[in-house]
């Protein structure tokens, strides 16, 4: 048998040492994030979870071209929800084109998802994903903080009709982009 040098023998340990640090550390630190309720932000939404989820199944939105909206669960589909103000002022047509943009920024995606735009709906802008509701007070009274004195907000509901998110006035459109397309992965 050959007697190794102790200075072998110190780097063998050193590296049995580093390779169990490379695999327990981060686990450790996983562990701590976990029980500390402490989560990167990169996995947390953008807009604000709302919680308990607003329930609208039991309402049958109109459609201001006749018709009632079904919520169809069976779809998959996810719902942009824009109660608009009875006026739409130049804002308003901005964010009409913004979440316009968002649905289509979902590429393939975006047949799974509907723009349900509460009220007059701007002239002259596109309304291909946009399912233009009449508007309806009991819609608007189960929206929280719909009527929010500072512009108008703007909702994701799931497939099953229940509202989710909310998005205050003046939001990123990004954040909702990111939101949307994160929502849509999950099926």
């Amino acid at each position: 048998m050959n007697p190794t040098s102790t200075s072998e023998r110190n780097r063998n340990r050193l590296i049995l040492v580093g390779l169990a640090a490379l695999f327990l550390v981060p686990m450790l630190v996983a562990g701590i994030l976990r029980f500390t309720d402490r989560h990167p932000e990169i996995n947390r939404q953008k807009g604000e979870l709302l919680q308990p989820p607003a329930d609208l199944r039991d309402i049958a939105p109109r459609l201001a071209a006749g018709g009632t909206y079904a919520w169809n669960p069976e779809s998959r589909t996810w719902r942009i929800l824009v109660p608009a103000p009875a006026q739409c002022d130049a804002t308003c047509v901005q964010l009409a084109e913004g979440v316009d943009k968002v649905r289509a920024m979902a590429g393939r995606d975006m047949v799974r998802v509907d723009i349900l735009w509460l009220g007059a709906h701007p002239a002259n802008l596109p309304t291909g994903g946009v399912r233009v509701l009449a508007d309806d007070a009991a819609l608007r009274a189960r929206l929280p903080r719909a009527d929010d004195p500072r512009g108008m907000p703007v909702y994701v509901l799931d497939p099953n009709g229940f509202v989710v998110l909310r998005y205050a006035p003046g939001f990123e459109l990004g954040d909702l982009r990111t939101d949307l397309s994160r929502l849509l992965k999950l099926g």
